[in-house]
């Protein structure tokens, strides 16, 4: 009799060590689910806003917005970015001047300016333990443009919005930023990102087009 009631409690006490792991299971994929579907809504929601609010933004919001930037995926992990955060509009009449997005710098809380070193100073590849050379990094474009949406990515999760404009290749909105800032040769401004609390109800446009998917083949 006490050999079955040992057997039954052993049995009991399986079925309860299955039905915790079971649901430790599930609710764990349920977790996973549930941030899955919360970076995907803030991918599907993003879009270009440029018009804004004078609400400041907290800087906790900003260093959380500019870590998120800088944890870009980075070739061979250069990190090639260096990110100024401008909030004094008196400098924003020479630092982009001629700039025709200037109504949106002036009316945002912020403007990020996402600069670039386009060279790498390293030991070559070949001979990790050589002297380090400075090399053209030609790959920085691809660093930056990551860096870039990651910021974007970290606006709307914020509720925020912004809008990625363009700053090279184009000279006439290069050298101003370059010559204001002082910028060494090897840094470039990359892109200029307005930011602020949205002013109207802009949308996420639908970008899905199913012809640019291919499977296996083009």
């Amino acid at each position: 009799m006490k050999k079955k009631i040992l057997t039954l409690g052993v049995a009991v006490l399986l079925l309860a060590a299955a039905i915790v792991s079971c649901c430790g299971k599930t609710e764990n994929e349920t977790n996973a689910n549930q941030s899955a579907d919360a970076t995907i809504a803030t991918i599907m929601q993003r879009k270009s806003v440029r018009a804004y609010t004078d609400e400041p933004i907290a800087d906790s919001v900003m260093e959380s917005m500019l870590r998120a930037a800088v944890a870009a995926p980075s070739g061979m992990d250069v990190r090639p970015w260096h990110l100024v955060v401008m909030t004094d509009k008196s400098q924003y009449d020479t630092l982009f001047a001629g700039n025709f997005n200037m109504e949106k710098f002036k009316m945002s809380s912020a403007v990020v300016i996402f600069c670039a070193d386009t060279t790498v100073t390293r030991p070559p590849r070949e001979n990790p333990d050589a002297p380090a050379v400075t090399t053209p990094n030609p790959i920085w474009r691809d660093d930056m443009g990551a860096c870039v949406e990651n910021f974007l990515l970290a606006v709307e999760a914020y509720g925020l919005g912004a809008v990625w404009t363009a700053c090279y290749p184009f000279h006439d909105r290069m050298d101003p930023v370059s010559q204001y800032l002082k910028l060494p040769g090897n840094i470039v401004p990359y892109a200029i990102v307005p930011v602020g609390t949205p002013a109207g109800n802009e949308q996420p446009k639908d970008k899905w087009d199913q012809t640019r998917i291919h499977f296996n083949k083009f």
